[in-house]
């Protein structure tokens, strides 16, 4: 009986709506506003790809940011339990997301290794004359394209001290741990960001990256897949569709502005982008005129950019050292900022089902997740795994989440309306009838076209050339996995203190109105009676 169960624990928030969105530009803002989306602007079009970009950011990015932070500021609790407390047969989508985040964390802890140890070798450029051989044999040991256990020295100790770093910011808590480390973080990234570009402007060559990054290619308006490439980047960059912002938003006090916070985040994170396009392509078109090539020549993204081309713009730019130093300094706080959002997905999870404290939660969740990350990033094989983990699981997790939730909460659940209620209560951007169709129709079309294309594409022709056994087992049966686990875990039995909290806390008082949780999203139906009748 539901008077035997005991009642739950007040759960921890943000001290303020700045906190908060600290935290979220922190978890938006990552590796891949640095190092994917110049290269992904400047391969599809240059100046015209801010067209298609803009249109999905306000078409796609903000109101599935808008979704997710409805989801979790409605339901108060994590992924899994804020699906569970808006249908029943929706908490495998939450799951699902913290096996996404599992894997992501995974990887992205050796990127941040191996950013803390090129920020030490800026300052004796230790890649020596050829960065790419340095990289790939003499740091990372890679060969071939094979699982291999034998440990790396130089990448294994860095990964240790990332995890070591992330789980006392992550057992300090919400706001003590992750809102103190973003209110740190962020305002120190955009210093330094800003500093890098100041100074990769005034490099020889800057003009010239420059234009070939912002010189509009109008024709490529007409290709699907640029506008397909500017959906995907407001889906990565944005931390959305993956349980991140649904688990930050159930942080924030109950009379929050949660549009108008997105709205901030939204166009911060965009804003960032832009500056790291002009910071990098400044810095490549000085690698150019220096190689006496074109910009095209010397462009990349990813791995390939900020450790082999990067190496080689500091060994050749005056106080090389101090362009090392912002930019894998860069690299490191943003992705570590990143990294705390992943893992408080999966943290907060535990903490829900099993009714476990933070530091227990913490522990259970970052020993093993430490231990995997050692394993196989610190290996000969590192390399070859990161890679194909990130594809498949942005691919086929992010994306494949994000059309699935949609579809689930718009058409079978039918709770668009009753989220965008929610939404209304206190936000100073408006939600109507535009955001749901967006959301029901735009979202889940582009999404999908994305999903299939990759999938043909992964059909045809083998990811990167890999052999079949680690493409089976780190990619399409690691996708398999996530779903599998997310369905088998979302049967399992919620602890008793969670028990009593499966249905979502009574909705604040707005506009002379007491919205009480008498809901049945599937029917659009909300009780709603004035305080005048409450009393």
């Amino acid at each position: 009986m539901a008077s035997s169960l005991k009642a739950p624990k007040k759960r921890e928030s943000f001290s303020s709506r700045k906190v908060f969105i600290f935290a979220a530009i922190g978890s938006a803002v990552g590796l891949g506003n640095i190092w994917r989306f110049p290269y992904v602007a400047f391969d599809n079009g240059g100046g015209a790809f801010m067209i298609p970009y803009l249109v999905a950011l306000l078409t796609a990015g903000l109101p599935f940011l808008f979704f997710d932070y409805a989801i979790g500021h409605r339901g108060r609790a994590s992924s899994p339990l804020s699906f569970r407390r808006l249908n029943r047969k929706t908490e495998f989508i939450g799951w699902w997301h913290m096996g996404i985040n599992a894997i992501i964390a995974i990887y992205y802890a050796a990127i941040l290794a191996w950013s803390l140890r090129y920020m030490l070798f800026s300052f004796n450029h230790a890649w020596g004359d050829d960065p790419a051989t340095f990289f790939m044999k003499d740091f990372l040991h890679a060969g071939e394209t094979s699982l291999s256990f034998n440990f790396v020295p130089g990448v294994l100790i860095p990964v240790i001290l990332v995890w070591v770093l992330l789980l006392v910011i992550m057992s300090l808590g919400v706001q003590k741990g992750i809102g103190a480390a973003n209110v740190i973080f962020i305002p120190l990234l955009v210093v330094m960001f800003v500093v890098l570009v100041g100074y990769s402007l005034t490099l020889p060559g800057a003009s010239d990256g420059l234009n070939a990054l912002f010189t509009p290619q109008w024709s490529s308006l007409a290709d699907p897949k640029v506008w397909v490439a500017a959906y995907g980047q407001i889906f990565f960059s944005l931390s959305i569709g993956f349980g991140i912002m649904i688990t930050y938003s159930s942080y924030l006090k109950t009379k929050t502005d949660l549009t108008g916070s997105g709205a901030v985040v939204g166009f911060s994170n965009s804003g960032f982008e832009l500056l790291a396009g002009i910071g990098v392509f400044s810095a490549l078109g000085f690698m150019a005129q220096a190689a006496g090539t074109s910009v095209s020549e010397v462009a990349t993204s990813g791995i390939g950019l900020a450790f082999i081309a990067f190496p080689t713009i500091i060994s050749q730019a005056p106080a090389g050292a101090l362009i090392g130093l912002l930019f894998f300094g860069s690299l490191l706080f943003a992705g570590f900022t990143s990294i705390i959002s992943i893992v408080e997905v999966i943290v907060a999870g535990i903490q829900d089902k099993f009714d476990m404290a933070r530091v227990p939660a913490t522990l259970f969740v970052g020993v093993p997740l430490a231990v995997l990350s050692i394993v196989f990033m610190s290996t000969e094989s590192g390399l070859y795994v990161l890679d194909i983990l990130d594809n498949f699981v942005n691919q086929f997790g992010i994306l494949a989440a994000g059309l699935v939730s949609i579809i689930t909460v718009a058409y079978l659940v039918r709770g668009l309306p009753f989220l965008r209620d929610h939404l209304n209560r206190f936000g100073s951007v408006r939600t109507g009838g535009l955001w749901m169709v967006l959301l029901a129709l735009v979202t889940p079309l582009v999404l999908g076209y994305s999903l299939i294309s990759t999938f043909i594409g992964l059909l045809q022709e083998p990811y990167e050339g890999y052999p079949a056994q680690m493409l089976n087992i780190f990619g399409w049966g690691m996708v398999i996995m996530l779903l599998v686990i997310a369905v088998v875990v979302s049967f399992l039995p919620w602890s008793k203190t969670s028990r009593a909290a499966l249905k979502p806390p009574a909705p604040p008082i707005s506009r002379g109105k007491l919205l009480t949780d008498h809901v049945d999203p599937s029917r659009h139906r909300m009780k709603a009676h004035s305080e005048s009748e409450v009393a």
